[in-house]
């Protein structure tokens, strides 16, 4: 049994999926997304926090603050109110409502950048903001993820062990690649570990992490508009860029099968099966990390209007879409009157019985009965 008085103290860290059955390659998904943050994001806010206590940044009087699209300042949310700290999250339009909801149930602020930087990206925008923020008032304490080691070392002491316990032949590696401190972590853990492993980044097309030329990116989570500071690439042997559209095939297809898993999950995913057609061998074990989970996606990645505006109406194939065939209407129809037939009928048999008539009757005196 486990009992926890805080929630940052769960993390379910031995979970893996066996996707063979689903893409036809062997690829085991490590699942990040069974804590009360929903997400692995938490491992990195556990961290900063923690460390920034122990060198007395963070004090009671303190405001955090931090950019985020979403499981960041979640999971920063999440630890706020547990700990009695005040927190805004700096975000933009792209992240999710629900994610924005709560954050605010978790008692936290959020701030929305309406419009990019001069370089068309928002990322920059919400740094730009925080900034300001932070110059204008000494309470704001800003943990940056973009450049806090903490981020990178809370995977390096827990992910990449993590993995290694459970697969100790393991062969590769596939990290998605935001801030890169879950790649960093993984990558520069490996690289010292008592065999070869390699670590394969996964990324986003539109992303300028890698050296790609920036783009148009609807889903958050991987991808960055500006040079991640954290990434050392003399750590990462590959690195593989999915297209939103794959991203989405992905998620649908997981789902088809009973699992629902984030953009972040399907873009690591899409990559590392692309990469395994090409790359794999018999006898190859891989390992794949999926960030979280798809409950915050329902209104986008999940949500049919929202695909057809963005992508087009034929970005799913027949075998992802979610199969409502038998849903005949007019079976719904027939389905919909017998439940009202029987539910008057049960409401009649419910019903008290009704008294007899009786027939009205004149007393001796004269009186109605």
């Amino acid at each position: 049994m486990t009992v926890i008085s805080v929630p940052q103290a769960f993390n379910e860290e031995q979970l893996f999926v066996d996707l063979e059955s689903i893409f036809g390659q062997s690829l085991f998904l490590k699942c990040e997304g069974f804590n009360f943050a929903g997400s692995i994001k938490l491992k990195a806010a556990t961290e900063m926090v923690e460390t920034a206590e122990r060198e007395g940044i963070l004090t009671p009087e303190s405001i955090l603050v931090e950019s985020s699209s979403g499981n960041l300042g979640v999971a920063l949310s999440m630890i706020a109110a547990s700990k009695g700290y005040r927190f805004l999250c700096v975000t933009d339009a792209r992240c999710n409502l629900s994610t924005r909801l709560l954050m605010k149930a978790l008692g936290s602020q959020v701030h929305i950048i309406s419009g990019p930087d001069a370089h068309g990206g928002y990322l920059g925008a919400r740094l730009d903001f925080v900034r300001a923020l932070c110059a204008s008032d000494d309470r704001y304490v800003w943990l940056s993820q973009y450049t806090n080691p903490g981020n990178w070392r809370a995977h390096y002491r827990t992910t990449a062990p993590e993995i290694a316990r459970q697969f100790p032949e393991v062969d590769v590696v596939f990290v998605g690649a935001g801030t890169t401190g879950t790649l960093m972590g993984c990558a520069r853990w490996f690289r010292e570990w008592s065999r070869p492993v390699k670590v394969v980044a996964v990324d986003s097309v539109g992303s300028v992490t890698f050296g790609g030329a920036p783009g148009r990116r609807m889903i958050p989570g991987l991808g960055m508009s500006v040079h991640p500071p954290l990434l050392d690439e003399s750590f990462v042997d590959e690195v593989v860029l999915v297209e939103e559209a794959d991203t989405i095939r992905a998620c649908h297809r997981l789902a088809r099968r009973g699992f629902l898993f984030g953009g972040s999950t399907g873009t690591v995913v899409s990559g590392a099966t692309s990469w395994l057609e090409k790359n794999g061998a018999p006898g190859l074990t891989s390992v794949a990390i999926a960030p979280d989970l798809g409950e915050r996606y329902l209104d986008t990645i999940y949500q049919s209007n929202w695909l057809q505006d963005l992508y087009g109406e034929d970005v799913l194939e027949p075998d992802e879409r979610a199969d409502t065939s038998w849903a005949d209407p007019a079976w719904a129809a027939a389905a919909e009157a017998a439940w009202a037939a029987a539910s008057s009928a049960s409401a009649a048999s419910a019903a008290p019985p009704a008294e007899p008539a009786t027939t009205p009757s004149v007393s001796p005196d004269g009186q109605l009965h």
